[in-house]
């Protein structure tokens, strides 16, 4: 097959159908943008709690005065010198125990004044107010529950607070959203293989006569094919090539520049340049194979050869 041939096709049919393949071009480079941005969702949203869940404690808030007037689970009196030392002792011998860090009434007073000073209520508090507290870091954060069962409802202890059910409701919201993004990417995706359908199909029947004497003198099917596959695999490239734009400007504009999110969000470990460097190559490969595959399977039918 002679490669001048396939590129003055390809030129030919580009020029033909500018419109549509303009559109098509559109609809790829935003499907396969929305896509890169899914992944990369995804990679955030495991960064982000392989960081969260290695730092989330476990709070038992032990009973005080005020406690033991208005809570029921207070109901035997504030917590005393003997079932702090017995919570603590225990809490030592739990295997799934990494380190116990005692807060005092005091301590408790003073971040929260340092967090809340502003708020109307700091001014009314005093440090007897506030709860002493043991902070639990746990070697695995999903065993929770043996806290919680070992500790829950025993005299002395208020409650006892997972920060893991904090996080978990934000990275629900995350995936939640990142399965918004998947949909609306499916969404493009459909509309831009219809489209290059369309395409392929009006590019062919254009060329009609040409293909048809094509046949007559004995073209092999995929010679005749070739030119609208290359046609589509080149709009679909240039569409790829454009989400790797977005998708690098996105990450430049949001994160590093502009917005700067990695300065105003300390909090946050956003993924790296390796991580979105690592998608282009996926975003092109589909770009090319996607409108490949779908001109091939239009054109079997289409031009039965």
């Amino acid at each position: 097959m002679r490669a001048q041939f396939v590129l003055s096709e390809i030129g030919v049919g580009l020029r033909r159908n500018l419109t549509m393949t303009f559109a098509v071009i559109v609809s790829v480079a935003l499907s396969l943008a929305l896509f890169g941005g899914s992944l990369l969702m995804s990679d955030q949203v495991g960064t982000m709690k392989g960081y969260w869940y290695d730092k989330v404690n476990v709070s038992i808030f032990l009973c005080n005065k005020s406690d033991a007037e208005s809570d029921p689970n207070c109901a035997k009196g504030a917590v005393t010198e003997d079932q702090k030392k017995q919570i603590k002792s225990d809490l030592g011998e739990m295997s799934v125990v990494d380190t116990v860090t005692y807060e005092s009434q005091d301590q408790a007073y003073k971040h929260y004044k340092e967090q809340f000073g502003d708020s109307p209520l700091a001014a009314s508090l005093t440090p007897d107010q506030m709860q002493e507290s043991y902070r639990i870091k746990l070697k695995d954060p999903e065993k929770y529950q043996v806290i919680a069962t070992a500790f829950d409802g025993r005299a002395g202890v208020q409650s006892v607070q997972d920060q893991k059910g904090i996080l978990d409701n934000l990275f629900q919201l995350l995936n939640l959203m990142n399965r918004a993004a998947l949909g609306v990417m499916a969404l493009m995706l459909i509309v831009a293989l219809l489209l290059i359908v369309n395409t392929v199909r009006v590019s062919a029947f254009s060329r009609r006569r040409e293909t048809g004497i094509m046949r007559l003198v004995g073209a092999s099917g995929f010679y005749i094919q070739a030119p609208f596959i290359a046609e589509a695999a080149v709009a679909g490239l240039i569409g790829g090539g454009l989400a790797c734009t977005f998708l690098v400007i996105g990450r430049y504009f949001t994160v590093d520049h502009g917005m700067e999110l990695s300065e105003k969000l300390t909090l946050i470990n956003f993924v790296g340049w390796d991580a979105v460097l690592t998608k282009l190559p996926l975003i092109l490969a589909a770009s090319v194979l996607m409108p490949a595959l779908a001109a091939f399977f239009a054109l079997r039918k289409y031009l039965k050869v």
